[in-house]
C-alpha cells in the first residue's frame, strides 16, 4: 500500500461531517458536502484518511489537538486507571483517583470523541457503495477502504466497552454500549439513531467479531503501520477474543500473523515502523496533537524538555518480578522528580505515533491462551520470545519450571512490563477483575505525592490509595449526562450508581 501524504492527511478531516452519539448534535464539521467529498477517487481516500485524523487528534470540549480518543488521551486514561503509571498533576487526576461522574470531562469527551469517529467511519462506509456504483472507485479500492473503516469502527466500539461496560468475562448478558452501524448525517436519521439501545455486552462482542472478520477478508496483507491492514484486523480480533476468554481463538489469530516478529526493545518506538508494529496512529510536525495531547509531552522527563505529567510508578519500578537488569528499564530516564518513560521522545514537534497494537502484545496474548489451556511448553516458548530479549540469560525461565499457575502469573506480569506506558493496563484490570483473578483496581501511589526520586529506592515508604473494588459502581464509567438528556425519545439506561 502506498504511503499517504501528510498534507492529504491534514485536510482530510475537513471533507466529511461528524456527529457524536448525542444524536441531536447535528452541526456539521465539514465544508464540503458528502456528495462532493466522494466525487473522485482522491477525495474518497481523503475522506477515509479524515477518519484516521479524527481518531488521532480527537475532539475535546469543542477543540481538537487533545489526543482524544486514540492519541495521548487513550494511552493516559488506560494507564492511569491502573497502578503502574503515576499521576503527578491535576490533568488526569479524575481518572487516577476514580473521581469521575456523568459530567466529568475525561470520560464525557472520551465517549463523545469515540462516537464521532464511529460516525465518520459509518459515513464513509455508506458513501463507498455509492462511489463504487458510480465508478468513482474500483472494487479493490472499495474493499480496502471498507476494511479500514470496519477496523476503526470495531476498535472504537471496543474502547467504549472497556470504559463504559462491565467485562465480558463476568456476564455477557450485562449492559453493553450502543453499537452504531449506520451514519447519522441528517435530521431524518435522529429518531432511528435514538432508538439504538445499549444491547448486551455479548451482542456487542459478536458484532466486533463480525466487523473484524469482514475487515480481514477485505484488506491487503501489508506491513503498513499507519493504515489498517489484514494483520491489524487479525491482531485486534486476537485482543477481543482474549477478553472473550476464547483461548483457542486467540491462538488461531496469532498463528496468522506470520509477517510480524518481536524486535529489539527500543525498535517499536523509533518512528513507529518495525516488524513489531502492527498498527499505530500517526502524528507529525504538521498534524500533531498539540502539547496537551502529545505522548512525549505528557510522559517525558522534564529534564529533557517534556511536561512530565505522568511518571512510571514506584509500584512497577520496584516490583520483584521486574529484573533489575531488564533492558526495558533503559526505555526510561530518571530525574529529581522520579522516573519517566522514554518510549516517546519528541516533546518539541510531537511526532511520536501512538502504538495501538504491537505484535509483542499478541504474542503474550497467545502465551496466556496456551497457559490457560495447559499447553505449558508452547506458552513458555511464546513468553520467552518476548522476555528473553530483555533479561540476562541467567534470568531465563527453564522448561517446566513454572507450572500452569506460575506460567500464567509470569505472562500477566510480563504484559505489565512490556506494555508499560502504552495504555494497556486498564484492559487487563477490566477483564481479570471480571474473571475474579483480580479484586478490582489495585492500590496506587497517592496522586501528586511523590515529589522525589527517593520514592523509587528500595524500602521507600510510598503512600498508597485510590484502589477500587470490582463490585463498586465506579469500576465502570457513567454514560454522560448530556447523552441521556439529549436523547428525547429513548434515553440510554445509565450505569448503576450514577
Amino acid at each position: 500500500m502506498e504511503k499517504f501524504s501528510y498534507k492529504t492527511f491534514i485536510v482530510a478531516s475537513l471533507l466529511i461531517g461528524a456527529t457524536s452519539c448525542e444524536v441531536t448534535d447535528l452541526l456539521p464539521a465539514n465544508i464540503i458536502p458528502d456528495s462532493e467529498a466522494f466525487a473522485s477517487a482522491e477525495r474518497t481516500e481523503s475522506a477515509v484518511l479524515g477518519v484516521y485524523e479524527a481518531a488521532q487528534r480527537g475532539f475535546y470540549a469543542d477543540a481538537v489537538q487533545r489526543g482524544y480518543p486514540f492519541g495521548a488521551a487513550s494511552v493516559e486514561q488506560g494507564d492511569l486507571r491502573g497502578e503502574d503509571m503515576y499521576n503527578d498533576q491535576l490533568f488526569y487526576e479524575v481518572t487516577y483517583t476514580n473521581a469521575h461522574d456523568p459530567n466529568s470531562a475525561n470520560n464525557v469527551w472520551m465517549w463523545n470523541s469515540l462516537y464521532r469517529v464511529i460516525n465518520r467511519a459509518n459515513i464513509v462506509l455508506e458513501s463507498l457503495e455509492t462511489a463504487l456504483a458510480e465508478g468513482v472507485i474500483t472494487q479493490a479500492e472499495r474493499d480496502q477502504f471498507r476494511g479500514e473503516m470496519l477496523f476503526i469502527r470495531a476498535l472504537s466500539h471496543h474502547e467504549l466497552l472497556l470504559l463504559f461496560s462491565r467485562p465480558y468475562s463476568d456476564d455477557p448478558s450485562d449492559l453493553g454500549i450502543p453499537y452504531r452501524l449506520f451514519a447519522v448525517n441528517d435530521v431524518a436519521k435522529v429518531a432511528e439513531a435514538e432508538a439504538v439501545s445499549r444491547g448486551t455486552i455479548g451482542e456487542d462482542y459478536n458484532q466486533l467479531i463480525s466487523d473484524l472478520n469482514e475487515a480481514e477478508q477485505l484488506m491487503e496483507t501489508s506491513n503498513e503501520v499507519f493504515r489498517a491492514t489484514k494483520g491489524a484486523a487479525i491482531a485486534l480480533k486476537a485482543r477481543v477474543k482474549l477478553h472473550m476468554e476464547d483461548w483457542e481463538g486467540v491462538i488461531t489469530e496469532h498463528a496468522k500473523l506470520t509477517n510480524y516478529s518481536v524486535t529489539a526493545v527500543a525498535a517499536p518506538f523509533s518512528g513507529g515502523e518495525s516488524t513489531d508494529n502492527i498498527f499505530s496512529f500517526i502524528s507529525s510536525s504538521a498534524a500533531n496533537p498539540g502539547t496537551n495531547g502529545a505522548l512525549a509531552a505528557m510522559y517525558g522527563n522534564p529534564d529533557l524538555g517534556a511536561r512530565g505529567l505522568v511518571k512510571v510508578s514506584p509500584i512497577i519500578w520496584l516490583a520483584p518480578f521486574w529484573h533489575p537488569e531488564d533492558a526495558r528499564r533503559d526505555l526510561t530516564s530518571s530525574g529529581p522528580l522520579g522516573v519517566f518513560s522514554n518510549k516517546y521522545t519528541d516533546p518539541v514537534t510531537f511526532s511520536d505515533p501512538t502504538p495501538t497494537i504491537r505484535f509483542a502484545e499478541i504474542v503474550l496474548a497467545a502465551a496466556e491462551a496456551n497457559a490457560r489451556l495447559g499447553n505449558l511448553e508452547a506458552g513458555l516458548t511464546l513468553l520467552n520470545s518476548v522476555r528473553n530479549r530483555a533479561v540476562p540469560a541467567s534470568a531465563a525461565y527453564a522448561s517446566g519450571s513454572l507450572g500452569q499457575e506460575g506460567l500464567l502469573t509470569a505472562v500477566l506480569n510480563e504484559r505489565r512490563i512490556e506494555l508499560l506506558a502504552e495504555g494497556k493496563r486498564w484492559g487487563d484490570i477490566h477483564r481479570l477483575s471480571g474473571e475474579g483473578r483480580m479484586p478490582g483496581i489495585p492500590q496506587k501511589a497517592s496522586s501528586r505525592s511523590l515529589t522525589s526520586i527517593s520514592f523509587y529506592q528500595a524500602g521507600a515508604n510510598v503512600p498508597l490509595g485510590h484502589s477500587l473494588a470490582y463490585e463498586e459502581d465506579k469500576f465502570v464509567w457513567p454514560i454522560p449526562l448530556s447523552e441521556i438528556q439529549n436523547n428525547f425519545s429513548a434515553p440510554l439506561e445509565q450505569n448503576p450508581g450514577y
